[in-house]
């Protein structure tokens, strides 16, 4: 269990996030943590609980809501992954995310760039915080870097070769994230279409999806997209992750048809996924997401 002062900080974290949303005239929500079907993503795997599932995220559930008509949500909640244990990962983790309606991945950039000094500074951070050996400064702008310039600019090889080789991932993780988010966070976005998931392709080039990762100091913090709202594109791209799915050796789940039928109704949206416990962990300076949350698994 950590020190008291960090539970205190904890608990100003979630107030901070709630004061921040809420000033701006977003709506906390809260949605099922059991649902029948998680969206079908092959390095994701969720567990079960029944013959349904805990979420991996609440975003299917949250999406419906935008499609009901709430302009602007978010959520604090817990999600689960199997088998996903390490300094930045947990089975059970605390997760935000918020969407906006009539919004794109910009705009969500934008706003990642207010909520972190504010929350920062609710916490008595202030405007820099220490990662290792260096200094991150959250005051904005903050590093904006497309995926193919990234591969240009520290890959081994190029995007291209990563793609084809499919070792995206393995260049990624060993030659580009640890030169993220040094000085200031960094935007990584545009990626490639196959990369997309639940990501709207780009206007006027479908080679890239309007996705992107936020980084700091090495350790990526958010996933955030503008959102595809097409569902026959959508349900093509869950048919191919169950499709991998059953070719890696799983069990696919059944496809989430409410959410596709929602879908229509969302209309232009944005939405981001941001890890609360990876954030506490940066801003406190410590160096694993156990010393940050109350109980980790191996103290219960």
């Amino acid at each position: 269990m950590p020190p008291a002062r960090i539970l205190r900080q904890r608990g100003a974290l979630f107030q901070a996030i709630r004061t921040f949303f809420i000033d701006r005239g977003y709506l906390e929500v809260d949605t099922p943590v059991r649902i029948p079907a998680p969206a079908p993503e092959a390095y994701i795997e969720p567990e079960p609980a029944g013959d349904w599932f805990l979420q991996t995220s609440p975003e299917l559930c949250m999406k419906r809501l935008l499609a009901a008509g709430l302009p602007q949500i978010f959520q604090i909640c817990k999600c689960f992954r199997r088998h996903e244990r390490g300094a930045r990962h947990l089975p059970e983790f605390t997760m935000l995310e918020w969407y906006q309606r009539e919004a794109n991945y910009f705009d969500l950039m934008a706003e990642c760039e207010q909520l972190l000094p504010f929350v920062a500074s609710a916490l008595g951070v202030g405007d820099e915080i220490v990662i290792g050996e260096g200094v991150v400064s959250l005051t904005a702008p903050w590093q904006r870097l497309t995926v193919a310039d990234a591969f240009a600019r520290y890959g081994a090889i190029s995007l291209a070769q990563a793609l084809a080789g499919d070792c995206f991932d393995e260049v990624l993780v060993r030659d580009i994230e640890p030169k993220l988010g040094r000085g200031t966070p960094t935007f990584l976005y545009d990626y490639p279409a196959v990369l997309g998931s639940l990501a709207r392709l780009q206007p006027g080039n479908p080679s890239v999806a309007e996705r992107f990762e936020m980084y700091i100091g090495g350790v990526e913090l958010a996933n955030g997209f503008s959102e595809l709202c097409d569902p026959v594109e959508q349900r093509h791209r869950f048919e191919d992750e169950q499709r991998l799915i059953a070719k890696l050796g799983g069990e696919p789940a059944m496809m989430p048809e409410p959410f596709l039928a929602a879908l229509p109704a969302m209309g232009p949206a944005a939405g981001i996924a941001l890890g609360v416990d990876r954030l506490l962990m940066l801003l406190l300076g410590c160096q694993t997401i156990a010393e940050v949350v109350s109980f980790s698994p191996e103290t219960l």
